[in-house]
């Protein structure tokens, strides 16, 4: 049965540039897309949201650039909760998939993989 799944992913930047934006994003959602087979045709909906110190690029300049051309993407902001991660890129990926949810792959990356050491990647691995 096919169902819509949340698929989570987080990475980390060292500055406010335009260009780590778009290359972190990127990355991400290639080892996302790697580790599940996702297809662009099957992802209903992204919602990005970046760090309030990030605000030199959407991350969904990142997915049109992959060919996400047809998918909605929204961008927004974190909360910004005292002490927390900085400079930190966040995705949830909305997919139709007949895999069971504790079957979907979730990538954390870079300083990001503190959040959530359990869907800690590391970019080396293979998939």
């Amino acid at each position: 049965m096919t169902a819509v799944r949340g698929v989570r992913g987080a990475t980390t930047v060292a500055a406010n540039d335009r260009d780590q934006i778009v290359s972190a994003t990127k990355g991400l959602l290639e080892r996302i897309v790697a580790l599940n087979g996702m297809v662009p045709d099957d992802v209903a909906s992204v919602w990005f949201t970046v760090t309030p110190d990030l605000d030199a690029e959407f991350p969904a300049v990142a997915a049109r650039g992959i060919g996400w051309t047809d998918v909605p993407l929204i961008c927004g902001r974190e909360i910004p909760v005292p002490g927390s991660l900085e400079r930190c890129i966040r995705v949830l990926i909305h997919w139709n998939t007949d895999r069971a949810q504790s079957e979907v792959r979730h990538a954390f990356l870079r300083e990001a993989r503190a959040l959530r050491p359990q869907w800690a990647v590391d970019e080396r691995e293979a998939t």
